[in-house]
């Protein structure tokens, strides 16, 4: 008995493994997707060799244009969103198709990268399977890889009747501020979908990602009692802001630096008996004396987490340990948001079954969680408590945000039919 019980059980495994084929329409899907290769990679190429630094909003706007001429021939409906002066970002491609059919899809991109117009980075180059370009990896691949499976789709015929957003934001890399307008309408848009797809760089062909930490920034400014160097430690003057900063530091690295998916990181540091901090240039300048004992500190830094609910608890142990001050010192803790998690919820674990499940028909592998600790924060974050989501889905590649950024062309045509048929399952 135990082994036909066995035996029932390796049958159902194989037959869930192996057991669904890829309809007559799901071939002719793949099919297009093979047909459009060369164009598909030749549209990377020419929306890679635009610049679009987040701060060249003209460039932006520029490949911004190119894809919603594109996506203009395959029916959709278009919209370029400006940014308030305020906010200072060229804005944002929004694209829709309306239906009733299936599951109502938002699409995930950016347009940006972060090289600006004097980076000399700037072309694409291949060197044999690798590609080498701003963004063709961060993430102008994936934006193409979404772009052609949608296109595939439009030219088999089973477009018609979905509701399928995308958004194409031109600030990823630098989110506009205030957040509530630079993220206004991608909010909008989930709270009229029920599943988001992002294409951010993929953490290898046989990953995607149901998961992102948050993150946000810290202010640390600690005072101490200005005085000479050889009354330190006496009750007059205390131990100074270096040493205060020092043990607080310490003691952040002491209480949480072992929790599961939570950093944070003292990106920058200056003492003496002055600081000055300007925000826009990114730095901090100090003047001091070793004779003089330290009077201020100010460390900036991140924190990154993988629920709301994390996030404050360690903000609320690291306001602890600011306020146990060393004698004579005094220090705050101010805290920015900026990105939010996205927790591996139920439904998104779903949709990687789903996936995987279409990887296997495709006889592409498996597909696998990747560890959100070693991913960044991503724009589906935003809409992570609206919609079901997975992300990860663009193309294969490395060197993101260095003069090394390449993709792997070998994955490209793959990755968009795998798409294709995503999109495709779930909109039946």
């Amino acid at each position: 008995m135990k082994h036909i019980i066995l035996f029932t059980s390796l049958f159902l495994l194989v037959f869930f493994i192996h057991g669904q084929k890829l309809t007559r329409k799901e071939k002719q899907i793949v099919q297009e997707v093979e047909e459009l290769d060369a164009e598909a990679l030749q549209f990377l190429i020419d929306v890679v060799n635009i610049n679009s630094g987040t701060y060249n909003h003209d460039g932006v706007k520029k490949t911004g244009k190119v894809f919603q001429k594109a996506f203009d021939a395959i029916g959709f409906q278009t919209q370029w969103i400006d940014m308030p002066e305020n906010v200072n970002r060229a804005g944002h491609l929004f694209i829709e198709r309306k239906g009733t059919r299936g599951k109502r899809l938002l699409l995930i991109g950016h347009l940006d990268t972060v090289f600006d117009k004097d980076s000399p980075f700037q072309k694409w180059a291949t060197q044999d399977t690798i590609a080498y370009g701003p963004g063709a990896n961060d993430m102008k691949g994936g934006d193409v890889v979404m772009l052609y499976a949608l296109k595939a789709l439009y030219n088999a015929g089973v477009l018609d009747d979905t509701q399928i957003i995308a958004a194409l934001h031109g600030d990823e890399e630098s989110a506009g501020k205030p957040i509530e307008i630079s993220r206004r309408d991608i909010v909008e848009a989930a709270k009229r979908s029920d599943i988001a797809l992002g294409f951010e760089t993929s953490s290898g062909f046989n990953y995607a990602t149901v998961a992102r930490r948050g993150s946000s920034g810290w202010v640390l400014e600690v005072t101490g009692k200005q005085a000479h160097s050889s009354g330190i430690f006496n009750e007059k003057v205390g131990a100074g802001a270096i040493f205060e900063a020092s043990r607080i530091l310490y003691k952040f690295y002491e209480a949480l630096s072992s929790e599961a998916l939570l950093t944070f990181n003292p990106g920058v540091i200056a003492g003496g008996t002055r600081v000055q901090s300007d925000d826009i240039a990114s730095t901090l300048t100090t003047y001091g004396k070793s004779n003089i004992v330290a009077q201020k500190v100010t460390v900036k830094g991140g924190l990154r987490f993988i629920s709301e609910e994390q996030k404050e608890k360690a903000r609320e142990s690291m306001r602890k340990i600011v306020a146990e001050n060393l004698p004579h010192t005094s220090a705050t803790i101010t805290f920015t948001d900026s990105y939010p998690a996205m927790p591996p919820t139920d439904g998104n674990l779903n949709l990687l079954k789903q996936l995987n499940q279409l990887s296997l028909d495709l006889e592409q592998g498996e597909v696998l969680a990747y560890d959100p600790g070693k991913r960044g924060a991503a724009d589906i974050s935003f809409i992570a408590e609206y919609v079901d989501g997975l992300d990860g889905l663009g193309v294969m590649g490395g060197g993101a945000h260095s003069p090394n950024e390449y993709m792997d062309l070998t994955t490209f045509n793959d990755l968009i039919k795998r798409t294709a048929l995503f999109i495709y399952r779930l909109t039946r």
